[in-house]
């Protein structure tokens, strides 16, 4: 998890700044030059704020780019498919994970090629549906997603609903806005290894990023 001392003394440091820019403002309006105190207390705010950038940064080395699951790293790819994206759904499945608390860490728009659509559909080819299932996910393009919290994967289905939009509850994704199960909408994965195969698949290690959010103390507590 991402360290608190970094986010403190990140908020630390805007006392420092906001104080420096009060004192330039008066220096120019009397016409004075910028004072030595000024500078040293830019200084003193910048050498806290590379400090906690710097923690940051190494803490968010500490785990794998594809999440730890069990944790509050966990991490799951989502994808709106085809049929989303041309029913202009994107907002709208971003909002119900953010909604939720989840932190988005990754996206890209891509247009899948049926080699890849196979990759990431290789556990299914043993079944009838499957040269029509990669015909349909390559079908036009996707929006690829990354999203981080605990719990993200089981609960990141629930959010989706059944696979079959019959059988899904209203107020999930696919009881909300799909019909049949050929044109769903969306794709979440269902376990840590799938989370982690399709991460890596879709993503590199640079397109993911580890970020700290000033509202996650208001998420996420153990009290």
């Amino acid at each position: 998890m991402l360290s608190r001392v970094a986010t403190a003394s990140r908020q630390a440091a805007r006392p420092a700044v906001r104080a420096l820019a009060t004192h330039a403002k008066v220096a120019a309006a009397a016409g004075r030059p910028f004072a030595a105190k000024a500078v040293t207390g830019l200084a003193a705010a910048a050498v806290i704020a590379a400090a906690a950038a710097q923690q940051e940064r190494a803490e968010c080395a500490a785990f794998p780019y594809t999440g730890v699951a069990g944790t509050g790293n966990e991490r799951s790819f989502i994808a709106i498919k085809p049929d989303g994206v041309q029913r202009g759904l994107i907002a709208e499945v971003i909002s119900r994970f953010e909604k939720k608390g989840y932190k988005l860490v990754a996206m890209k728009m891509i247009w899948a090629t049926e080699e890849m659509a196979a990759n990431h559909y290789d556990d299914l080819k043993g079944r009838p549906f499957f040269p029509a299932l990669v015909k349909y996910f390559a079908s036009g393009p996707i929006v690829a997603m990354v999203w981080e919290g605990p719990d993200v994967i089981k609960t990141g289905r629930k959010i989706l609903g059944a696979t079959n939009p019959q059988a899904a509850d209203v107020g999930t994704l696919r009881g909300d806005f799909c019909l049949t199960t050929g044109r769903n909408i969306i794709h979440g994965s269902d376990g840590p290894e799938s989370a982690a195969h399709e991460i890596g698949m879709w993503f590199t290690e640079k397109e993911c990023s580890a970020y700290s959010r000033s509202i996650d103390s208001w998420i996420v507590a153990d009290n």
